[in-house]
């Protein structure tokens, strides 16, 4: 156990001087580290909320809200269905309450009804295996010709499980657009997301972008008026939508759009090449394209309005047809304005409206006092062990407080690498492992003193001692490290940072217990040759 071969000792000793040279560059502040040459390593460790500050987001899904958009959907669905040959006539087609409803005029029809009406149930999947499916709505055909669509209970708990995963994925692609270190956006409850934005100078821009819906429609243009002024005549299938820069002017859209965000394939901020003016450019895909050209080419100087979240951004008047896939979005933008809706539209727009539940601000003050905090601990912690080390065990003490804090400094290389987020249950995790590490060291030293005490020469009782520890030390860190999975994959936010931090402690112990350690005392026996041991 005590023999070690060079290639061994200069592989140990190589990993440890890695750790130390990932570590070094947390000492320095960003300035200093980025002055460096480029061949030096660079990276610092990433802070979390608590460490940093930041913005701290709690967002509860609009069940309401996005119930009341999904039934206008389910209208639209009916009277498409309804006009199929042989049409069905029928009357008071529109929302009531958590569903739709209409009266069928020819009783004779009501099975034909029912068979149209059927595939718009939309059977939805209840397990991740694709267990017994539940349907979206229910369906009620009366024998006086009153058609019913309500939502189930059970359908709307899957949309919104649905809705939440899906909101994650592009919440994660908007923060990712905005350039925040290491942001954690994750599940709470049912309907519920957590989103935190550790080192983000500007919150405000963060709520704008993470809560704005950012759904983007096509729609053509039947007219418009003044608010305050009798709605002129609307045509079935059309809507009333307000201009998001002119106060006062509504326009009357066509409700099915010809395009949606969906169709999008890339949004740039640019400046207009005549006004100079910050504009949003898109590009379409094939299909888009292909829809657009066609719609433009039928309604030449007819208006075509850009409509986000149920407002008008613009309503352009077609002058030719639009065959190339592409154009741009105008309105009264900012620079940061204009790269913020370029980010959304990349990003794709949210399934549902998100409501702010709970919002806090963590100064950078603050996470300065939790790291000073956190340095105080950790220096008495450690000197305290070391001293305790010392004084049982002598010189063998000493090597074990070396190997103590190359453990700790290992911890923060390997974060440094890994590109971990350090937050303050990590800092307890790192003041833990002080522990176990010097446990580690203390189940070899008293093997040793217990060999020794039974009649064996230093070096065989040295020897022993590494060897028959190993086993015992392996089975704690092992259950130790268990633990930590389970509560990185069952916890969140802090306990998942602990997790981390305790994870790495536990590898980094048992590597400098049974190779650093070991080494270090191998050398002092080559060294010194001892007869005895004063343990």
């Amino acid at each position: 156990m005590l023999h070690f071969s060079r290639w061994k000792m200069i592989a140990i000793l190589a990993v440890v001087l890695v750790g130390i040279l990932a570590a070094v560059p947390n000492l320095f502040s960003k300035e200093t580290v980025d002055s460096w040459p480029s061949w030096m390593p660079k990276r610092q460790l990433v802070l979390g909320l608590d460490l940093q500050g930041g913005a701290y987001l709690l967002y509860e899904v609009d069940q309401q809200d996005y119930v009341q958009r999904r039934l206008r959907t389910l209208v639209s669905e009916i009277r498409k269905a309804m006009l199929e040959d042989p049409r069905i006539g029928y009357s008071g087609l529109g929302v009531q309450g958590q569903g739709v409803q209409l009266r069928i005029r020819d009783l004779s029809q009501l099975d034909l009804v029912r068979q149209r009406l059927e595939p718009l149930r939309n059977p939805l999947s209840n397990s991740l295996l694709g267990g017994t499916a539940v349907n979206e709505f229910d369906l009620s055909v009366g024998s006086d010709g009153l058609v019913q669509m309500t939502y189930t209970q059970a359908g709307l708990t899957q949309r919104v499980r649905s809705i939440v995963d899906q909101s994650i994925e592009v919440i994660a692609r908007r923060i990712d657009q905005l350039g925040t270190v290491e942001p954690s956006i994750q599940r709470q409850g049912e309907d519920r997301i957590l989103v935190e934005a550790p080192g983000l100078g500007d919150p405000e821009r963060l709520k704008n972008l993470v809560g704005q819906t950012a759904q983007l429609t096509f729609h053509l243009v039947d007219g418009s008026f003044q608010t305050g002024q009798a709605e002129p005549q609307r045509k079935p299938g059309t809507i009333v939508m307000p201009a998001l820069d002119s106060p006062g002017v509504n326009y009357i859209l066509e409700e099915a759009p010809l395009l949606t965000g969906e169709d999008l394939t890339d949004a740039q901020a640019t400046f207009d090449q005549r006004s100079n003016e910050p504009v949003v450019s898109f590009r379409l895909t094939t299909g888009g394209a292909q829809t657009f050209g066609k719609v433009t080419q039928a309604n030449v100087n007819r208006a075509f309005a850009i409509v986000l979240d149920d407002k008008v951004i613009s309503a352009p008047v077609i002058r030719e047809p639009i065959l190339g896939g592409s154009g741009q979005i105008s309105g009264n933008f900012s620079i940061q304005s204009a790269n913020d809706l370029a980010i959304l539209l990349r990003a794709g727009s949210l399934p549902a409206k998100l409501t702010i539940v709970e919002e806090r601000n963590v100064g950078p003050g603050l996470g300065a006092d939790s790291i000073r905090a956190g340095k105080i601990a950790s220096i008495i912690a450690t000197v305290a062990v070391c001293v305790f080390m010392v004084m049982t065990y002598g010189f063998l003490g000493w090597i074990a407080n070396i190997a103590v804090i190359v453990n700790v400094i290992m911890i923060f290389g390997i974060m440094t690498i890994l590109g971990a987020t350090l937050s303050l249950p990590g800092i307890a995790g790192v003041i833990i492992t002080v522990g176990t590490a010097v446990d580690s060291n203390v189940l070899i030293y008293e093997r040793i003193r217990e060999e020794f005490r039974s009649g064996r020469s230093a070096i065989a009782s040295i020897d022993a001692g590494f060897h028959r520890a190993l086993g015992t030390i392996l089975d704690a860190n092992v259950t130790t490290l268990i633990a930590a999975i389970v509560l990185f994959y069952l916890g969140s936010g802090p306990i998942r940072g602990f997790a981390v931090t305790h994870a790495i402690g536990v590898a980094t112990t048992i590597f400098t217990a049974f190779t650093f350690t070991r080494l270090l005392v191998s050398l002092w026996v080559r060294w010194r040759r001892p007869t005895k041991i004063s343990l």
